[in-house]
Order: structure tokens, then sequence, then C-alpha cells
């Protein structure tokens, strides 16, 4: 498999990894935020489930097996209530988001498009859940601090599937 090819399926691996934890994460979100962001959480969830399921039929239609979901991810801060439920979705979208700013980094063509779509909507989400914008969603830059270089998909928690170089 050449460079690039290999790149962009880990890339797309990265990518599933990322959709699965936030799968997971808006099960948690969805039981605790407020009842009249329910519709909002449901939404977000629903539109993470057709992502994952299209990058799993991309990958397989690589050749490649798909990276499987884990049966539960740490969270990166309990969530006991709305509150914080609004902040998980809002830290699960952020992540999403670079994972897709890789994936754009990675592949060419329709697939970027693609991802680029995926990483606009996430930081839309984002937005949306947390209140206010960043100029650059998708880079852990904005935050001020560096996302993991290195990470295996496979095995990060939901709130840190991101692979990051510099």
């Amino acid at each position: 498999m050449s460079e690039a090819k290999d790149s962009g399926l880990t890339a797309l691996q990265a990518a599933l990894a990322a959709e699965h934890a936030a799968v997971y994460g808006y099960g948690v979100v969805g039981g605790r935020v407020a009842t009249g962001r329910r519709a909002q959480a449901q939404a977000a969830y629903d539109a993470h489930r057709a992502r994952r399921d299209a990058l799993e039929r991309e990958i397989r239609d690589r050749g490649a097996r798909p990276v499987a979901a884990s049966a539960a991810y740490a969270l990166p801060f309990p969530v006991p209530d709305a509150a914080t439920a609004l902040r998980l979705a809002a830290e699960l979208e952020e992540r999403v988001a670079g994972v897709y700013s890789d994936l754009v980094r990675a592949v060419a063509g329709e697939r970027r498009g693609t991802a680029a779509l995926a990483l606009r909507e996430a930081a839309v989400r984002a937005v949306g859940w947390r209140g206010e914008s960043v100029a650059f969603p998708g880079l852990a830059e904005r935050a001020g601090t560096s996302a993991p270089t290195g990470t295996d998909p496979a095995s990060a928690p939901a709130t840190a599937p991101v692979t990051r170089t510099p």
C-alpha cells in the first residue's frame, strides 16, 4: 500500500474511532441534558451514527477491517448534571472536528470534501453546545493545548481519539 493510501486509511480509522466515541458520549449527554436540548442531542447522536456507518463502509471498501468500538470510554470529567452534559457535548464535537481536520489533510478529492463537511458540522454543533466559536475549529492550538501525538485510535478513550502531528 502506498504511503498516501496508508495515511488516508489511518486517518479514516481515526475518524471512525472518534465517531464511535462520540456515539458513546452522546448516550451520556442524552441522559443528562435538559429536556429542551434533547432533540439537539438526538440529532447529533444520529449524525455521528450515520458518519460512523459511512466510515465503516468506506474502510471495508478499501479492503481493511474497521476499528471496533470500545465497550466503554473514559469521560474527561464527571457528568452529573445538564450543565456538564452541555460541556461534554461541546468537547466531543471539538475532538471530532480535530480528527476530521487530520482527515482533510490526509485525503484528496471527494473524500476531502466529505471530511471538510464533517469538520464544519462538528464545529457548528460545538458552537451550538458551547455558545461560542473558535477561529480555526479542529486545531489543538486554538485552546492553547496540544493533542497527543501518535494516539492509537483503537485504544483511545472517548474524549481523546485525536491523532495529531505537528
